[in-house]
């Protein structure tokens, strides 16, 4: 059925396939969440420092 070069070259492409879906899995479940939550977090820090700054002066 399989010659041995093509069981390595399909368990190559099983590898990197695996590979590739848990990382897709770790970008969207910790990676892309911890970015935005600490963008909103700078955004809304920003903001904060503003509204203070223009009631001190």
């Amino acid at each position: 059925m399989f010659e041995f070069d093509q069981y390595l070259g399909f368990l190559a492409f099983l590898t990197i396939l695996t590979i590739g879906f848990w990382l897709m899995i770790f970008l969207l479940t910790f990676v892309v969440p911890y970015w935005l939550i600490g963008n909103i977090r700078e955004l809304l820090k920003e903001k904060r420092d503003k509204k203070r700054a223009a009631r001190e002066a």
